[in-house]
């Protein structure tokens, strides 16, 4: 018995769901190896913390399942322990402490000194900004604000995350700055919602004077914006897109839905109108801009009515990048109170109907750019290529570009131009010139 408590923890960190989840697990793992302690990301440890994902029901499967499968582990000695934090934790923590008892400890989403405590490890304030990041070396989220003040009908962020929280500039910059140092290039800035960024603590929206300070950080190519709200974007982070090449011509913008009653159900606070008027000023502003942006279908009193409008408007719209999801009925939420009267079925095929219109959409776009060259970031090597991304590209999301590697060597995370001489759907494939 007593070698088993001389034995060393290695601690296995596992995360599911989004790039804000991917960034707690960052900081958890910093923290823990400033502790000394032995931590790895999602290979193998005799103790085990997942990070989950409660937003959506097949978010919250895979979170359930996974927490089953590393109790199963430690029943069978595998593991020794157990913990269990995020977004699932922090909504349903009675419920899985009910229902998954041999966990050996669940955490919310603002119990990190808890759980490093729970891990032997105390929580150190001078680490603030430092995380051991799990992306490519090129890469890294940098996460600008928690939390979300939106009463978006459908959606139950607020609930596992709380009021919108900015992180002032200061602290930022210099968490880029350290980022950068380590050999981080790219920066994709994430929160609930980028368009309220400052206004918490600045009292007004501060998102172009933040990128006005990061531009300034040696060692950043490129910044990228992800998840801006329509309603009340500052337009002038558009004349700093513009006039910084370090901005990529990108912006992530999720709105949803298009058609009024469906908007005003959804309490987006905007209408057809105004996110068109929205979209066209942000492509005078910034020509060669590439949105991407996310539909949920399916949405309670969903007629076919309001899904056509939907679709013609994508078809009119002809966005570069889009992801479309069926809608999910999350209890707590305003929604939850209608009935989820469009039938699954239903859904599918209106999600498939809009996913096929966006294959042609972007086969079209990526034959403009045949011929064309593009300053490439080389992600990864996979079988016989080298995957790269353009600025008008995110990471996991996007579009790629497959370089032969039996033609070129090329290192990840460097840039390079590339000739691109075929095009996909979804990728396109280039030559390094």
């Amino acid at each position: 018995m007593r070698t088993k408590t001389l034995k060393k923890n290695k601690i296995n960190v596992v995360t599911l769901g989004c790039s804000k989840n991917v960034y707690d697990s960052e900081v958890l793992m910093g923290q823990l190896k400033a502790n000394n302690k032995e931590v790895v990301h999602e290979e193998e440890g005799n103790v085990v913390v997942i990070n989950t994902c409660g937003f959506i029901a097949n978010a919250k499967e895979e979170s359930v399942n996974t927490i089953l499968e590393y109790v199963q582990k430690k029943d069978q000695g595998v593991v020794d322990k157990v913990f269990v934090t995020g977004c699932l934790s922090e909504r349903y923590k009675p419920d899985l402490q009910k229902e998954i008892p041999d966990v050996d400890q669940y955490f919310g989403t603002t119990e990190l000194p808890g759980l490093l405590k729970a891990l032997g490890a105390d929580y150190k304030h001078e680490l603030i900004g430092e995380r051991l990041t799990t992306t490519p070396k090129n890469y890294a989220y940098l996460k600008i604000a928690e939390g979300c003040d939106r009463p978006c009908s459908f959606c139950a962020i607020p609930l596992m995350r709380g009021k919108h929280k900015s992180t002032p500039i200061e602290g930022l910059v210099t968490e880029a700055e350290k980022l950068a140092a380590n050999g981080v290039k790219e920066l994709v800035l994430i929160a609930q919602d980028l368009t309220y960024y400052g206004l918490d603590l600045y009292k007004e929206r501060k998102l172009a004077d933040l990128l006005r300070a990061l531009v300034k950080v040696d060692g950043i190519e490129w910044i990228r914006l992800h998840y801006a709200f329509p309603t009340g974007f500052p337009m002038e982070v558009l004349e700093v897109m513009r006039k910084e090449p370090k901005i990529c011509n990108y912006i992530d913008i999720p709105l949803q839905h298009i058609a009024d009653p469906i908007l005003k159900s959804m309490r987006r606070g905007t209408t057809k109108a105004k996110t068109t008027k929205l979209l066209k000023e942000f492509r005078a502003a910034v020509p060669e801009m590439t949105i991407r942006t996310t539909l949920i279908v399916g949405y309670p009193g969903e007629t076919q009515e309001d899904f056509e409008t939907l679709r013609d408007w994508v078809k009119e719209m002809r966005f570069e990048r889009l992801g479309c999801f069926t809608y999910s009925h999350e209890e707590n939420t305003h929604a939850f109170n209608l009935e989820d009267d469009v039938p699954e079925e239903v859904k599918m095929d209106r999600a498939n109907e809009i996913m096929e219109i966006q294959s042609q959409i972007s086969w079209e776009l990526n034959q403009q750019k045949i011929g064309q060259e593009f300053k490439v970031v080389v992600d990864r090597k996979e079988g016989q290529y080298f995957v790269g991304r353009t600025e008008f590209d995110s990471p996991d999301v996007d579009n790629e570009v497959l370089i032969d590697a039996s033609k070129f060597y090329l290192k990840t995370g460097e840039y390079t131009t590339v000739k691109i001489y075929e095009a996909e759907d979804f990728d396109l494939y280039g030559e390094v010139v």
